[in-house]
């Protein structure tokens, strides 16, 4: 694991001020890489190695800090985090850049506003990966207010839900303003299924194993006109984002487009 710190820069979306990296060879064709709840551009995407893996195979690697996490802007208001706002941030991003348009791969809560991101811009996204999250992007992953719950308890000693004290423990572990999360965790959108008719670009669905969180990969595929899956193997919904079995895939994957 490369715990190097990068350097972060800063564009405006809307009234908040993000902050991304942007790794890697100009003239390589841009991933936008968004990652997932109480984690951060450097958590998802530097340490577990995909940062280096993809702009050490020619990718611009782009990742930004969602807002509520890292060093981005943290708003306490869950009206603010809806998928489709947070998807914007990502248009904005790309904005900023001027970047016309780039692959994009989001892991759990970023997949879902990665497939936000597609659907109110699929010109802009060439080829679409989703890690983490399959048919709970269209049927809801379950009752996420024991998370809020634990997020704002007083102590982690006072949190007795399993998946509850799992996210309180990682965002402890992140130094997350847990505020924020707990505002991010209750604002909660799916795609309906005709949505995902708009999703017209290759899509990859990578999924843990032993991820309980997800959703199943064969009934998200099933429902995306150009998808297909790949199971991680042995891989819970921790674990899965760095497995070497999904970064080969995706590498795999994208190198279908050309060259970088």
């Amino acid at each position: 694991m490369n715990l190097d710190k990068k350097q972060m820069h800063r564009f405006r979306s809307g009234d908040l001020t993000l902050a991304y990296l942007d790794e890697g060879p100009r003239e390589g064709a841009p991933i936008l890489l968004i990652h997932g709840f109480a984690s951060t551009a450097h958590v998802n995407w530097v340490y577990p190695g995909w940062v280096k893996t993809l702009t050490e195979a020619g990718y611009r690697a782009i990742a930004l800090d969602n807002r509520g996490h890292g060093e981005s802007d943290k708003p306490h208001d869950p009206s603010a985090y809806t998928a489709s706002i947070m998807a914007g941030d990502g248009l904005a991003l790309l904005d900023h850049l001027e970047i016309e348009k780039a692959h994009v791969f989001g892991y759990s809560m970023g997949a879902r506003n990665s497939a936000f991101f597609a659907h109110h811009a699929p010109e802009r996204v060439k080829r679409l990966v989703l890690g983490g999250l399959a048919a709970g992007l269209v049927k809801g992953v379950g009752d996420w207010t024991p998370i809020a719950d634990a997020l704002l308890a007083d102590s982690i000693d006072d949190v007795t839900h399993a998946r509850g004290r799992m996210f309180r423990a990682f965002a402890e572990q992140t130094k997350s303003d847990r505020k924020a999360l707990a505002a991010c965790i209750t604002s909660r959108e799916e795609l309906k299924p005709e949505q995902l008719s708009r999703l017209t670009m290759p899509v990859l669905v990578g999924v843990g194993t032993k991820d309980d969180i997800a959703g199943s990969p064969e009934e998200l595929v099933a429902m995306l006109p150009n998808a297909r899956g790949v199971d991680i193997p042995n891989r819970d919904h921790m674990l899965a984002v760095g497995d070497k079995v999904f970064k080969a895939a995706v590498l795999k994957f994208l190198a279908e487009e050309g060259s970088v």
